[in-house]
């Protein structure tokens, strides 16, 4: 392709969050049909990759890997304990300013780079004004939308999902001090005990720092975490969801609007499909699946919206559509109103469960008419991290040489220059652990997966995490397999049927070989600083985003405008 179309080629992203929302014009929910026209259209469009795999089963070292283009515990965003995500917007963890973006490297190419809506890689590093891990750090020069996430904490009358036991913890630890402090305080005044003031001021200090540690980080969540900003400053605090979906999507349209003259990518990350669930009022309870249908009908018609400001604008064959995931739904987060956190389908596992497939195997569409044939179908395995290289060489630059990047140009797959994944080995983590590898031999269609541990699920029986609601990838919490489990996709994608030695004429063969694919992948890890470690991800107040005088944050942008 020559050079001068290269620099005129626009890309656009959009991404839709936590959903399985796969491209099929009634898709079929426990039975309930749900309408997805448009992205039904965009893959009638375009080219369907049936194997479409997530870096991480998680919102942060997903983000991380697709941005990058590289494993997730390369940036130093692999989990060793319980915090697999980034908790809170005014930790000092993120993605390190070291790493190279996808949007830097389009930025160099003199492409316009915009986000809309989810970032979750974090803000700030030493002070409330640095932005090292913001977007606008990261080769974005456009950023609205949500630097943190959509947790259960920004909607209220929701329980809430940031380390509960340790709040439960805290608040039982300081009504004890405080009833001690009372109690002796009763007992010196009626002289039945002689108490020391000393004791007294002790349980007084100790009583009002377990008061704080508990109240001001944890109290404050949707203050603290549920902001929307415009680049650098926050524009709403605490955020509004029943206006939120309306002013994302006009921000995104504006920012083709403007751009359409020059080369531009536009990374949309919707706020959709992630519990807590909401919706716009023009989609309320227009599906036959509840709030959960309504969310993934929602995301349709923003899907159908964004095509249609391309069409308008007369850049539909200059332009690239991506529609993905960045991981698979939670399954555990139901009430009794029915499932909150999505369907898989008939893939095993969900969100936070390592290298099932529920988790990381997510839809994978580009449209791109008059350059991809419409209506293509791959199953090759493919990765969100290929989207990193296939972006750079499309605009006409230079991969970075001086790191070791994991994904491959997808153009050759697209275009059926060739009929084979440049992913012979795929590496799925559960935080920093390398839970199960992936195997695309040469010369089979055969796709083996490896299991070296899972997650323990609980209660015994269950499909999921139900008692601590999300599985976690450390200590006792896991089970390990010698042999390890092994599957073949190609002929078992809902991985229910284990192979053995009995069953499975090659079985020693992949075991062999991915034993040997694994010493030579951790021979290219180098040590790097993690960024999700308690020190990094616990809220400091000096990091803290705010509008206003912090610790009054308050402000609320005018949706009229919207």
């Amino acid at each position: 392709m020559a050079k001068h179309y290269q620099r005129r080629l626009r890309l656009y992203i959009t991404r839709a969050l936590s959903s399985k929302a796969t491209h099929s014009t009634v898709q079929c929910i426990h039975g309930v049909e749900l309408q997805t026209p448009n992205i039904d259209r965009l893959a009638a469009d375009g080219v369907t990759l049936t194997q479409h795999i997530s870096a991480a089963p998680l919102c942060t070292p997903s983000r991380s890997a697709f941005m990058t283009g590289r494993y997730a515990l390369r940036s130093g965003l692999g989990s060793t304990g319980r915090v697999q995500v980034i908790l809170f917007l005014g930790g000092s963890g993120g993605l390190p300013p070291n790493e190279t973006t996808f949007a830097k490297l389009l930025q160099k190419q003199g492409y316009a780079t915009g986000i809309v809506g989810k970032w979750h890689l974090g803000v700030n590093c030493e002070s409330r004004e640095d932005h090292c891990h913001h977007p606008n750090n990261h080769g974005f020069h456009f950023f609205y939308g949500l630097p943190f996430t959509n947790f259960n904490d920004c909607e209220p009358g929701e329980d809430t999902d940031i380390l509960s036991d340790v709040q439960t913890q805290l608040r039982q630890m300081c009504a004890l001090v405080t009833l001690a402090f009372v109690t002796l305080c009763a007992l010196r005044c009626v002289g039945l005990m002689e108490v020391s003031v000393r004791l007294l001021l002790s349980l007084a200090v100790l009583s009002l720092t377990v008061f704080l540690l508990w109240y001001l980080p944890f109290q404050h969540l949707r203050i603290w975490n549920c902001i929307v900003m415009r680049d650098g400053e926050v524009v709403e605090q605490p955020m509004n969801l029943r206006t939120l979906n309306e002013r994302l999507m006009s921000e995104a349209e504006r920012f083709v609007e403007r751009n359409r003259h020059r080369p531009f990518l536009l990374f949309l990350s919707l706020s959709h499909v992630h519990t807590p669930l909401f919706v716009s009022e023009d989609f309320a309870g227009k599906s036959k699946h509840g709030l959960y249908g309504d969310n993934v009908e929602e995301v349709d018609g923003m899907v159908g919206r964004m095509m249609k400001a391309v069409e308008r604008l007369d850049l539909t064959n200059k332009t690239m559509m991506y529609f993905t995931s960045d991981h698979g739904g939670h399954i555990e987060d139901s009430d009794e109103q029915g499932q909150k956190g999505g369907w898989n389908g008939v893939y095993r596992g969900g969100k936070a469960m390592g290298g099932w497939e529920g988790g990381i195997r997510v839809p994978g569409i580009f449209r791109w008419p008059g350059r991809l044939s419409a209506g293509k179908e791959i199953s090759e395995p493919t990765s969100l991290m290929d989207v990193y290289p296939t972006l750079v060489k499309l605009a006409g630059g230079d991969l970075p040489g001086d790191r070791i990047l994991d994904g491959h140009d997808l153009m050759p797959l697209l275009e059926g220059r060739t009929e084979r994944s440049l992913h012979e080995f795929m590496f799925h983590y559960c935080g920093m652990y390398l839970n199960a590898v992936r195997w695309h031999p040469t010369n089979s269609d055969s796709v083996f997966k490896v299991h070296f541990f899972t997650p323990k699920f609980s209660p015994p029986g269950a499909i999921g995490c139900y008692d601590t609601k999300i599985c976690f990838c450390h200590g006792d919490h896991l089970t390990y397999h010698d042999p390890p489990l092994m599957f073949d996709l190609s002929r078992d994608p809902s991985e229910s049927r284990r192979l053995t030695r009995e069953t499975e004429a090659r079985f020693s063969e992949v075991l062999m070989r991915v034993e040997r694919a694994v010493k030579e992948h951790r021979g290219t890890l180098t040590p790097v600083e993690n960024q999700l470690t308690w020190a990094h991800v616990l809220w400091k107040p000096w990091l803290q985003p705010c509008c206003g005088t912090f610790p009054f944050c308050s402000c609320s942008e005018d949706h009229t405008a919207a």
